[in-house]
């Protein structure tokens, strides 16, 4: 079916998605908006021919670690031939910025922690890093090719939380593959129990350590990227995390003390494709961008249970799986 354009003044309820809707609220604007597949190459030439672009910033793909070993051939053709689809159509409409969301999973097993940017990378222990790696790489070589583009590469930890109105936030269709998702929904309970993938690795108390960044902080975060961009970096690396690894178990119990509620959790065999630990050394960003993370767990646990309680079905008003 066409898309259908408006005049400009508050977007029709069928036109835009709810998170966006929420957003033009909050802000009192409108935001124009397109929804398109990056492998529809056509539809985003028209696109890039119909405005003309300072910069992009690039989160579109696949996110699953699990799946991806399951579906590697999905997510090397989503997320690889996604980006050169919008890397060509960049390079031909003479846009030359980007802020690229890539992963620490780009690092593989940790060989030391925390992990600063000098960390070797590539050697990925799932499709989903490799993707992620082979990314950065296609980036890296296209700033060498042609001196004019600038682009940062945001290497995200694992952000979670939600805003603090409670209005915006993480809606996972079907079952969350990401930890925190899962346990909120254990805690409003959508879901019976958490199942916690392996505790015998070699960690405080055998669950598996992450650093976990608050979304907000990890959006302020592009900002400063994009201010990058107009230095004219070149092509420029930054781990955004905290520096903080907290365990499954650790964050079991923040959310509990942030929901009151009990979340009942059983223990599971180890997830293919999963590390024992996980942290960032987030000191270059400061360095360069000027960016912090300012908000700690509890922060982190209070806005998404804050979102999850006051949405239980995510943006939907009816029920999901």
């Amino acid at each position: 079916e066409p898309q259908k354009h408006h005049a400009h003044t508050v977007s029709p309820c069928g036109d835009v998605p709810e998170s966006l809707r929420r957003i033009e609220k909050f802000l009192n604007t409108q935001i124009e908006f397109h929804e398109l597949d990056l492998l529809d190459k056509p539809g985003l030439e028209k696109i890039f021919k119909k405005h003309s672009f300072y910069a992009v910033m690039h989160f579109a793909g696949l996110k699953a670690v699990g799946e991806s070993v399951e579906q590697p051939l999905r997510y090397y053709r989503v997320n690889l031939t996604g980006t050169i689809n919008l890397l060509e159509v960049m390079q031909s409409h003479g846009v030359r910025n980007l802020v690229f969301s890539s992963s620490a999973t780009v690092y593989g097993d940790p060989q030391k922690l925390p992990i600063d940017e000098q960390h070797p990378v590539g050697g990925c222990t799932n499709p989903y890093g490799k993707t992620k790696y082979f990314i950065e790489e296609m980036i890296r070589d296209q700033c060498t090719a042609e001196k004019d583009w600038n682009a940062v590469l945001l290497r995200y930890f694992n952000p979670i939380g939600a805003h603090i109105s409670g209005q915006i936030g993480e809606d996972p269709q079907g079952i969350p593959n990401n930890l925190l998702p899962y346990v909120a929904q254990v805690a409003i309970g959508r879901r019976k129990h958490l199942n916690v993938f392996g505790n015998d690795y070699s960690t405080p108390d055998g669950t598996g350590v992450r650093d976990y960044i608050h979304v907000v902080d990890l959006a302020k975060g592009h900002i400063a990227a994009v201010r990058k961009l107009k230095d004219n970096c070149g092509c420029k690396v930054y781990n955004l995390g905290t520096g903080t690894g907290y365990s499954v178990l650790q964050m079991v119990n923040a959310m509990e003390k942030a929901s009151g509620q009990k979340i009942a959790y059983q223990i599971a065999p180890r997830r293919s494709g999963d590390v024992a630990s996980c942290y960032a050394d987030p000191t270059l960003a400061e360095k360069e961008l000027a960016w912090k993370a300012e908000y700690g767990l509890e922060r982190m646990c209070e806005d998404l249970w804050r979102w999850q309680s006051q949405n239980p079905t995510g943006f939907s008003n009816g029920t999901q799986p």
